[in-house]
C-alpha cells in the first residue's frame, strides 16, 4: 500500500515537472523569437504598464485597457467588458493552461492588442508582457 502510495506520488512529480517543463520551453521559445526580431533585455515593469494602459493609439482603439477585461491583477477571474463571458486568469501560477501553445498566445496578441491599442503589439511588448506574467506567483 504504501509502495503505490509512493509511487503515486513519484508519478505525479514526474508529470508536474514535465509540464512545467514544457510551459518553460514555450516562453522560452516565444521571448527568444522576440529578441530575434529585435526585442529585449525584457522588463517586467513595462509588462505590468502595458495591462494597465489605456488605448489611444489609433482611431481603431477602443479607449479599453487589457485590465479591463483581465483585472489589474492577472492572477484573478476576469469578464469582457461588453460580453460579460469571464475569462480564466492570465498568470500560468494560478492557471497552468496560459503559455502553453504558442500559436494561441500570438492569436490572443494579435486580437487584444489591435482591439485595445488599435495595432499589433512590438516584440518588445510581448515579451514585456509575458516577462510580469511570469513573475506572478
Amino acid at each position: 500500500m504504501i509502495v503505490k502510495k509512493i509511487a503515486l506520488i513519484i508519478g505525479m512529480m514526474v508529470v508536474c515537472t514535465a509540464l512545467a517543463d514544457g510551459h518553460a520551453a514555450t516562453v522560452d521559445d516565444l521571448l527568444a523569437g522576440y529578441q530575434r526580431e529585435g526585442a529585449g533585455p525584457f522588463r517586467a515593469e513595462q509588462g505590468e504598464r502595458l495591462l494597465n494602459q489605456v488605448g489611444k493609439e489609433s482611431p481603431d482603439a477602443t479607449g479599453n485597457r487589457c485590465a479591463d477585461c483581465h483585472t489589474t491583477d492577472p492572477r484573478q477571474r476576469g469578464k469582457h467588458v461588453k460580453t460579460g463571458k469571464e475569462i480564466e486568469p492570465l498568470a500560468p501560477a494560478v492557471n497552468s493552461e496560459r503559455l502553453q501553445d504558442a500559436a494561441k498566445v500570438e492569436k490572443w496578441f494579435l486580437r487584444n492588442c489591435k482591439g485595445t491599442l488599435g495595432r499589433a503589439c512590438t516584440p518588445q511588448e510581448k515579451g514585456d508582457f509575458l516577462t510580469f506574467l511570469l513573475t506572478l506567483k
